[in-house]
């Protein structure tokens, strides 16, 4: 019983998703109600009606009382967690007692970050941004909506399976050697050769880096480029993961038949398993695997009412995407004059083979009429927040980027667009009407009457941003892409690059590092997982459980134990940290689990500890990838160290119960600083 839904304050439903169970609830509760002969409603009517007194209600307590509930739960134990981001209503529901408030609150940040990716500074703009998830066209919006939907199923399962989703940050493949080659293979041959190419079509390739599943291989920047933020690359990771999912079981060799984890050299031989006949598949009892298309259908007894979800999830599928064919995402921009968030970039994800995916991220011609637009919103923004605060006349103009900054920039922005197919006629009208406000002698200058003024250009410039970078090319436009020879090329160098090393990396990917080279130095260790924060990077033994792929904990019992110990441990951790604790230790039965959170600067010098900020039981989820926690609090801890670089560091533990405190103390201070030595760490 699962259920996130985006409306409008008017019930106009923006985005849903529903696991089969609700939609089957909501359909039986709807469909009761028809009359004989009439068939059941459109699902998007009824789940509007459902969850159209929730919205009202909120709109009435905002308008009435300027607060709004963020939680509330019903008699039956479902639980609404509510969020309000402008004029968009997002509520995530749970009626099986799987997810608790924070892990639904987790999960609307996390929609928020991923359309933010997807449509950029239109989310700033909450007309355009109804306008882009509601397209009026059924088709395109169905395509969307099960776009969105799919992103939302990759990451549950991520976070489900994946320890550096559930502590967000990046997990890279430890094996030093092939890394320094994968990079320096990326920079002076792959990029410099694509950069070099006249198929480019203005594009430069800023960033490059290979994924074996979720584990980053090698991660290339060029030197003009800034730096990717974490939240971006754990999005850019999920939107991978989502074009071409990893299915271990198939696409891993099994451990045994990779003889060294040391190296796959050209001796080293993988003979893959036989496919399955077509006798094999009808007599398989597995139950999730779909017939191939032609063969002979497969009849099994189902629900009706489930098997109506099903179909009516297929419905929207979205057919499999064109390698050729880059997506347009939005990445935070860090540049010496200060951020830019979410400027453009095309996303190229070209599979290598299945599990080993090669991403390409490329600065467009266009990209500074976005830094333009993000310079004007900001000034507009800023000007209205401190008109409505009551700041007027020169109060308001105060700071950086003022209105009287930005005026002749402006001015020369939309001469430039010209009468192109830019609507920029509006803007200029907008724009002359402002200017008659707030210059005029006479007219009532930097006053709270600018205020929908503000409003109008905000609107204004966000559509600009949207007709430059959202809107489809037309027939008659020349594709702005590297070409698909040159894409093809890409991969072929790439491949190989790594031929040799395929089956290892595969295998490696799976058990990264591994609990055995660790225990004899800390007995009674059973799991670690430390995370550098500054750099947002993680280690940890993998626990992961396959049907082949195994844990060194097995596949039984004490292994899925375990794992959720573990999954329990960092919601436990993350909420002492909200209340401002930096240190915990739990005793739970056999087990002592260890957390701690603390700073370092650049030599290695453990600083003092401080008094971490206690953030409301409604904040943004403790993370880095809807909302990086983690800077905010390296900015409020370098406030006493001006000067230095201060880097944060987590470390979780999980013990035997029968080890001395102090042993495991002691043991996690040892850890902490082994961990993060030069020879076992991959080149960063």
């Amino acid at each position: 019983m699962k259920c996130l839904l985006i409306a409008s304050e008017s019930a106009e439903v923006l985005f849903h998703w529903t696991d089969p169970e609700f939609y089957q609830n909501v359909q039986a509760q709807y469909g009761a109600s028809q009359e004989d002969g009439q068939g059941l409603p459109a699902f998007e009517d009824s789940i509007s009606t459902l969850f159209a007194p929730i919205i009202i209600s909120c709109s009435t307590m905002v308008d009435r009382l300027g607060d709004s509930y963020t939680s509330f739960t019903t008699e039956n134990n479902h639980i609404y967690v509510l969020h309000q981001f402008d004029e968009c209503l997002y509520i995530a529901v749970n009626g099986d007692g799987e997810e608790e408030e924070g892990d639904l609150r987790r999960k609307i940040y996390v929609m928020k970050k991923m359309i933010e990716v997807m449509f950029g500074m239109v989310t700033l703009s909450s007309n355009l941004l109804r306008k882009e998830l509601r397209p009026q066209d059924t088709e395109q919006r169905a395509r969307l909506w099960k776009l969105l939907q799919s992103l939302l199923e990759t990451y549950s399962r991520l976070r489900e399976n994946d320890q550096s989703f559930l502590v967000e940050a990046v997990e890279r493949l430890i094996h030093p050697t092939l890394c320094e080659q994968c990079i320096e293979f990326l920079e002076r041959r792959l990029v410099q050769q694509l950069n070099s190419s006249v198929e480019r079509a203005g594009e430069e390739v800023m960033h490059a880096f290979i994924l074996v599943h979720t584990k980053l291989l090698a991660f290339y920047s060029s030197r003009n480029a800034s730096t990717l933020a974490t939240s971006d690359l754990l999005a850019l990771i999920i939107m991978a993961q989502n074009m071409y999912p990893s299915n271990t079981d198939q696409d891993d060799p099994n451990p045994e038949d990779v003889e060294s984890t040391s190296g796959s050299g050209p001796e080293s031989f993988y003979t893959p398993e036989p496919s399955p006949t077509d006798r094999d598949s009808s007599s398989s009892g597995v139950s999730g695997d779909k017939p191939a298309r032609g063969s002979a259908p497969v009849f099994e007894f189902v629900d009706p009412d489930v098997q109506m979800a099903e179909d009516s999830l297929q419905t929207l599928e979205v057919p499999p995407p064109d390698p050729s064919t880059p997506r347009r995402v939005f990445l935070d921009v860090s540049l010496k004059d200060g951020l830019y968030p979410m400027m453009p970039h095309s996303m190229y994800c070209l599979p290598l083979w299945p599990g080993i995916t090669l991403v390409l991220l490329t600065k467009i011609p266009t990209s500074a009429v976005a830094m333009s637009v993000y310079t004007f919103l900001e000034a507009f923004a800023k000007l209205e927040k401190r008109l409505s605060e009551g700041q007027e006349g020169s109060a308001a103009t105060r700071g950086q980027r003022t209105i009287h900054e930005v005026r002749s920039k402006l001015d020369k922005f939309i001469k430039a667009l010209g009468p192109s197919e830019i609507q920029s006629g509006q803007l200029q009208k907008d724009w002359t009407d402002f200017k008659n406000l707030a210059f005029t002698r006479g007219g009532p200058g930097f006053s709270r009457e600018l205020i929908p003024s503000c409003k109008k250009m905000k609107t204004q410039l966000c559509g600009v941003y949207r007709q430059c970078f959202l809107l489809e090319p037309g027939p008659s436009d020349i594709p702005q892409r590297l070409s698909p020879g040159l894409q093809e090329r890409a991969q072929t160098m790439v491949r190989e690059k790594l031929m040799d090393w395929k089956d290892f990396l595969l295998v490696k990917s799976k058990r990264n590092i591994t609990m055995v080279s660790y225990l004899e130095d800390f007995p009674g260790l059973i799991h670690f997982i430390c995370v550098d924060r500054s750099t947002g990077q993680m280690i940890a033994p993998s626990l992961n459980l396959t049907e082949r792929n195994t844990s060194e904990l097995g596949t039984g019992p004490l292994a899925l134990f375990i794992k959720s110990k573990v999954w329990g441990l960092v919601n436990t951790t993350r909420r002492y940290l909200q209340k401002g604790y930096s240190t915990v230790t739990l005793r739970d039965g056999d087990f002592y689990f260890c957390y701690f959170l603390w700073f370092e600067n650049e030599s290695g010098f453990k600083l003092e500890a401080g008094d971490i900020p206690i953030l409301p039981d409604d904040s943004a989820p403790i993370g880095m990838l809807a909302w990086d926690y983690y800077r905010k609090l390296l900015r409020y801890y370098s406030k006493n160290h001006q000067g230095e670089v201060v880097k944060c560091y987590e470390l979780l533990t999980v013990h035997l119960g029968v080890i001395p405190a102090e042993i495991i103390l002691q043991h996690c201070r040892q850890l902490a600083s082994k961990l993060w030595e030069p020879s076992r760490n991959p080149l960063l």
